[in-house]
């Protein structure tokens, strides 16, 4: 399966979702069949005004993905007009799926489903974070900052030739001391 791109107005992913399955139906474009619509989300625990409350965003500010083996016609002219969808990547003449790292990233956190929960961590003697399990597992290397009080994790992901930054939530596990021998 390949995995092509869609930039979409950023915190609008979740409309121009809707709107595109709704553009494909009308168009009489099965998911099964043209493409399957993805749009990969996180949880974070967000305190505000001294309340805690679980919000859900996206893992790729302003994109969604098409899962197909390839893009078809019928469906780039079914998503074009949709409103809140700027333009497939690399551009509208050149197509191109995800390749490489980037599409890896992509599988990785679609492996923990389209909604990933926070990772369970722990900090060594060194206060270095270490990765139990979920989605920052095998991400170590990309963690930039670590806020222990927040308990969130800033991860720099790429897509194409552009680089930005996620705020994943973590649970911190503490650890019995067998398991540290």
């Amino acid at each position: 399966m390949e995995y092509f791109v869609l930039q979409v107005q950023t915190r609008g992913e979740a409309r121009a979702l809707k709107l595109a399955r709704a553009a494909m139906r009308v168009a009489g474009l099965d998911e099964e069949n043209y493409g399957r619509l993805l749009f990969p989300q996180r949880t974070l625990m967000i305190r505000r005004r001294g309340k805690t409350r679980k919000e859900t965003t996206a893992i790729y500010p302003g994109y969604l993905f098409i899962e197909a083996e390839k893009l078809e016609p019928e469906v780039y002219w079914a998503l074009r007009p949709v409103q809140g969808i700027y333009k497939f990547l690399k551009s509208n003449t050149n197509i191109e799926p995800l390749h490489g790292e980037d599409r890896r990233t992509l599988l990785h956190f679609l492996e923990h489903g389209e909604t990933v929960a926070a990772s369970k961590v722990r900090f060594d003697e060194n206060n270095r974070i270490q990765v139990k399990e979920g989605p920052l597992k095998g991400l170590e290397g990309r963690i930039i900052k670590v806020d222990r009080r927040k308990r969130r994790a800033k991860v720099r992901l790429n897509m194409y030739e552009d680089s930005f930054m996620v705020d994943f939530g973590f649970e911190l596990i503490e650890t019995s001391s067998e398991e540290e021998k």
